[in-house]
């Protein structure tokens, strides 16, 4: 596996695991605190940076010659 591929699978995982936070800090948790919903907009933050950064980074990588 190439870098370009591992780093498009990790982004991918990435952006799983912040929808996996929103779901379970605003619907799943048992007990709503603080920290929880620290995790629930950490995890929106990331539903909405990563892809941004997925398509800045797919942009610079197809214009590299390999």
């Amino acid at each position: 596996m190439s870098l370009k591929s591992f780093h498009i699978v990790f982004v991918t995982f990435t952006f799983l695991m912040s929808l996996f936070f929103v779901l379970w800090s605003f619907l799943w948790a048992a007990d709503v605190s603080v920290a929880t919903q620290v995790i629930g907009w950490s995890g929106i933050g990331g539903l909405l940076l990563v892809p941004v950064y997925a398509v800045y980074f797919w942009k610079k990588s197809a214009k590299l010659i390999l």
